[in-house]
């Protein structure tokens, strides 16, 4: 008979550590979360931000600025939305396309937290120990059982198991040294990243009638105005807007200087609301995030041979796995947020494996 789990450190605060956090959790399982960022989420993201007017006064901005939004398709995964949509933690998002795009008939909502794109991991994570700004850069197993490291010191220590919820790179390098084969795997897996340009402008128009635009041509893959969205706050004579370059122009120009991808892809926004008869006064902020790892393709050699499940890896008899991006095949479309369900189903399975039956559904 395998031994209870008492104690499990998760390195990773997106979905899919939130997730496996809360199902442990209401199994009767200890869990301490750890994440590097400030903030939670991944990349269901918003950049909280203050900007000053010309007048002086302070205003303050959200801009919702990694996965816009995400489906649900599998059935389990659509009664986690529902039973969120019903608790008031998510809606629906049918996005309004800008003039002259095609109109998908067929295409389902999608799902947006509310008030945040973070929203619904921090309710996953409420009341659960988590520590935030806190990178581990190793792992350690010993007759205590795991201990983390960060900057040198101990992060924390007797754990049962460890679990990595994190992009597929940085896993890797904490899995070399405890499972090879994983950490190859997830070394192989190709990256897209991600530049996302963030802007205030002064506009002359009235409230919006569409909310999501895709240029025809040019570096932006897709161009939000945030503020049109659901459950946003709208400030008159004010737009908010986030604008994704392509993967292939944010690879080409990955390590430039901010302001020089920002120049650039201000620019190209500025002649893509033109196009569309958006007319900007003034632009009052702007700024530029870049994801480095924005959305996974799957392994650059899908030849490599790893005993593994599907989903999720788990090793029973040293007590370590992983979940979500590392061990994610091909994601789909970053801007529908297509590693999300998939990052939620990798950790919900994950969390069955672990305690060796399906675990209950979680209230949302």
């Amino acid at each position: 008979m395998k031994p209870a789990l008492r104690r499990v450190a998760i390195v990773g605060a997106g979905i899919a550590g939130a997730t496996l956090a809360r199902r442990l959790t209401d199994v009767g399982i200890g869990v301490q979360v750890f994440e590097k960022s400030r903030g939670l989420g991944g990349r269901l993201a918003t950049r909280r931000t203050d900007w000053t007017a010309p007048d002086g006064r302070v205003h303050r901005a959200r801009f919702d600025h990694g996965a816009p939004a995400f489906a649900a398709h599998t059935p389990a995964f659509r009664r986690f939305m529902e039973q969120a949509q019903r608790a008031g933690r998510v809606t629906t998002w049918s996005p309004r396309l800008a003039p002259a795009l095609p109109i998908a008939q067929d295409a389902a909502p999608l799902w947006l937290p509310m008030p945040d794109m973070p929203a619904l991991c921090r309710h996953l994570l409420q009341g659960l120990d988590l520590r935030t700004g806190c990178t581990i850069d190793a792992l350690r197993r010993g007759s205590g059982g795991w201990s983390l490291q960060s900057a040198g010191a101990c992060a924390g220590d007797g754990f049962d198991a460890v679990v990595l919820a994190m992009p597929a790179p940085q896993a890797a390098v904490l899995l070399h040294p405890h499972q090879l084969g994983w950490a190859e795997h997830a070394a192989r897996v190709v990256w897209q990243p991600g530049w996302v340009l963030m802007g205030v402008a002064e506009a002359a128009d009235a409230a919006p009638y569409w909310d999501m635009g895709r240029p025809s041509a040019g570096p932006l893959s897709c161009v939000l105005r945030t503020d049109a969205r659901p459950g946003r706050e709208r400030i008159a004579g004010l737009t908010h807007w986030v604008a994704h370059a392509t993967p292939a122009w944010s690879q080409q120009h990955l390590e430039e200087a901010p302001f020089e991808v920002q120049a650039a892809l201000l620019n190209a926004l500025q002649s893509a609301l033109a196009e569309w008869q958006v007319h900007v006064t003034a632009w009052r902020h702007v700024a530029v995030h870049r994801w480095r790892y924005a959305s996974a393709l799957g392994p650059a050699d899908p030849a490599v041979a790893l005993e593994r499940d599907s989903t999720h890896w788990w090793h029973e008899a040293t007590g370590i796995g992983a979940c979500g991006d590392a061990v994610g095949d091909a994601l789909g479309d970053p801007l529908a947020g297509a590693g999300v369900e998939l990052a939620w189903c990798s950790a919900t399975a994950l969390a069955a494996h672990m305690v060796g039956g399906q675990p209950g559904q979680p209230a949302p």
